[in-house]
C-alpha cells in the first residue's frame, strides 16, 4: 500500500527552537495563497513568557486575518467535559469564573486567551476524538494544526526549559505540527513538521496513528491538545 498523498503541502524549518507554532500556520497560510514572511508572522502571534506559544493564540490570529476558526480541544486542565455542549457565552463565562479560582499562571494566560479567541468569533468543540472525526476534518485535503507533546511523538528524554536533555530533571514539551493525511489500511497519518532535524529525518513523514494520537492527548500537560481547522475567507482558497 502507498502512502497517502499530500499533494504540494510545504512547510519551513523553524528558526530556533520555540517557533514551531508560527512556522506552522504559516505553511497553512501559504496552502491557502495567503503570502507573508515567516519572520513577520513570529512577530505578530503572541508568545508565552516561558517560550512558545499555543494553539489558541494561532488561531486568533487567524482570525485577525479573515479565516474562520475552529479548535477541537482535548485540554482537561482548562476545558470541563462537562462544558461540550455550552454556547459561546456561558463557555466565556466558566473561563471566567475559573480565572477567579485558580491563580496558576498558566490558566491565567490560557483563560484569557480562549476568552479572546471566543469573543473574536472562534469556535471550541469538545468531539470524540476518533478516525471518524479526523478523517471529516482533513476533507478536501485540508490541513489541519496540532498541539501536540514532542516528548512522547519523538521519544525523547524530556527536557530543562533551556531545551537541554534531562531525563530526570526535565519536563514534557509542547510541540505544533500540521496534519495532512490519514491512512486507516496502513495505520497511520502523515505530518508536516517543522522541527529539523527531527527523530524521523524529513519534514513531512508517516508515523503510526496511536502514536500520534497518544502524542496529541498529552498535549495537555503544556495546555494544548487540540486540532485546529482553519477556513480561509470566501474567494481566496
Amino acid at each position: 500500500m502507498n502512502p497517502p498523498s499530500t499533494g504540494s503541502f510545504e512547510i519551513l524549518a523553524q528558526p530556533d527552537e520555540v517557533t514551531c507554532g508560527p512556522t506552522s500556520l504559516h505553511a497553512v497560510y501559504r496552502h491557502y495563497g495567503l503570502q507573508i514572511e515567516l519572520e513577520q508572522l513570529i512577530r505578530e502571534v503572541r508568545p508565552l513568557d516561558s517560550g512558545g506559544t499555543l494553539g489558541v493564540l494561532l488561531a486568533t490570529h487567524a482570525l485577525g486575518r479573515g479565516f474562520s476558526a475552529t479548535l477541537y480541544t482535548y485540554n482537561i486542565q482548562l476545558f470541563d467535559p462537562t462544558w461540550a455542549h455550552l454556547d459561546r457565552d456561558a463557555l466565556i463565562a466558566k473561563l471566567e469564573a475559573q480565572q477567579a479560582v485558580k491563580p496558576r499562571p498558566r490558566v491565567q494566560v490560557a483563560s484569557a486567551a480562549y476568552r479572546n479567541y471566543l469573543e473574536a468569533g472562534g469556535t471550541v468543540r469538545q468531539d470524540e476524538l476518533d478516525g471518524a472525526l479526523i478523517d471529516s476534518l482533513l476533507e478536501g485535503s485540508r490541513p489541519v494544526l496540532v498541539g501536540l507533546c514532542a516528548t512522547y511523538l519523538y521519544r525523547i528524554p524530556r527536557e530543562l526549559e533551556d531545551t537541554t536533555p534531562d531525563d530526570v530533571l526535565g519536563e514534557s514539551s509542547g510541540h505544533f505540527v500540521v496534519l495532512l493525511a490519514r491512512s486507516p489500511e496502513r495505520q497511520t497519518v502523515t505530518l508536516a513538521d517543522p522541527y529539523a532535524p527531527n527523530p524521523f529525518g524529513a519534514l513531512i513523514y508517516e508515523v503510526a496513528e496511536y502514536r500520534f494520537l497518544a502524542a496529541l492527548y498529552l498535549g495537555v500537560l503544556t495546555f494544548d491538545a487540540n486540532l485546529i481547522v482553519l477556513e480561509p475567507p470566501t474567494g481566496t482558497a
